[in-house]
């Protein structure tokens, strides 16, 4: 199915919404975004798209694992002497994945269960939590189109108004160095756009174009989120109209359309 984008913006309003609490286990994600839209002066409209940073949801759904508890295969063992990591982190770094990219001394790379291609499954220190949480490292969500789908649900619901969400996360790339914020889980809005059969300025038919829009729009919101104690993890996008809010009948495509398939990857 093709989606098209009823027209490209001349302009976009992205704002990271105040007073977000920290997040703990088992803690409403949609009742805090609906606080922290309230405190920002603001109230949802029917096209707006709310990009959620991953770490939160992991939080909410108790995705913690205490890396002491865990015991090492031999497989993780010997990983872990090739690259100089700790062995529990290693085993959980396999239980989290499909396959082992590539790895050296300080660097694992993997394709994690959702067919990610990232650095040591998406498993995080950063940020996870104070004393209570010492030694503990947060996964990925087990889901993120379905946790995506569930906080849009819920807040449409409660707000009578259609709206997109993305959950993403910082992850590097394999030819340019340092992060940038990529889609895990979309909801709402396709996350990809199909524009092949389409003409360009010159009435020439597009034969290969798809747009990644998930992952534009969550690097343009992971400049607001920042990457360290900025404490901004919800931006709230308005300006981006696609036909998926306009037509019922245009369900979402999930973050799967994004990865490319196996047999069309010139570099695996």
């Amino acid at each position: 199915m093709n989606f098209k984008s009823s027209q490209n913006p001349n302009s976009l309003t992205l704002v990271a919404l105040d007073g977000f609490p920290l997040v703990s286990s088992g803690d409403d994600i949609s009742a805090l975004i609906l606080q922290s839209v309230k405190n920002s002066d603001l109230r949802l409209e029917a096209g707006d798209i709310l990009v959620i940073a991953q770490k939160i949801i992991s939080k909410s759904e108790g995705r913690f694992v205490r890396l002491s508890e865990l015991n090492p295969s031999t497989s993780a063992a010997e990983l872990a002497e090739l690259t100089g990591k700790d062995p529990s982190l290693i085993e959980l770094i396999l239980s989290e994945s499909h396959k082992i990219i590539r790895y050296r001394p300080g660097v694992i790379v993997v394709e994690n269960k959702h067919g990610v291609v990232l650095a040591n499954a998406g498993i995080d220190h950063s940020n996870v939590g104070g004393e209570t949480r010492d030694g503990e490292v947060l996964l990925l969500p087990q889901d993120p189109d379905k946790s995506a789908a569930a906080i849009r649900e819920e807040l449409q619901k409660l707000t009578k108004v259609k709206i997109a969400v993305i959950i993403n996360d910082s992850i590097g790339r394999a030819w340019r160095n340092g992060t940038i914020g990529t889609a895990l889980g979309v909801s709402g809005m396709p996350a990809i756009l199909d524009l092949r059969g389409q003409s360009d300025l010159f009435g020439n038919p597009l034969l290969v174009s798809e747009e990644a829009i998930a992952d534009e729009l969550s690097s343009a919101a992971s400049l607001l989120q920042g990457q360290t104690d900025g404490r901004r993890p919800v931006v709230l996008i308005r300006g981006y109209e696609i036909d998926t809010f306009k037509n019922s009948k245009n369900s979402s495509i999930g973050v799967s359309a994004l990865i490319r398939p196996k047999e069309k990857d010139m570099f695996r």
